[in-house]
This record gives C-alpha cells, structure tokens and sequence, in this order.
C-alpha cells in the first residue's frame, strides 16, 4: 500500500477505508480481528485496481 499510495496515506486509507470484502471493516480492523494478512491484501488490491503482479 506504501509504494501506491504513500507512507502517510497509506495509513490513513487503511484506517478509513471499509471494504465489503472484508465485512464492512476497514484493513487494520480485520487484521486485528485476526483475518489473514493475504486475505486483507486481496482485498485492498481489488479495491485499489493494483496490477495482477502485485496480486
């Protein structure tokens, strides 16, 4: 997330932004709710349209 949407912004998107993939929960929720960190980043890579590479 760093290298696409900066350090600072990063942080800030994953505190805020609430995925439907995740259950209405926001990225640093759903890691501390104990969800798989893989399953967060696909998650975060559809919603963020990322290039299949970074899959």
């Amino acid at each position: 997330m760093d290298h696409h949407l900066g350090t600072a912004y990063s942080k800030a998107w994953a505190a805020d932004q609430v995925l439907r993939e995740l259950g209405g929960r926001t990225v640093f929720q759903a890691l501390e709710d104990g969800e798989p960190p893989k399953l967060v980043w696909r998650a975060v890579w559809a919603a963020l349209e990322l290039p299949a590479a970074e899959r």
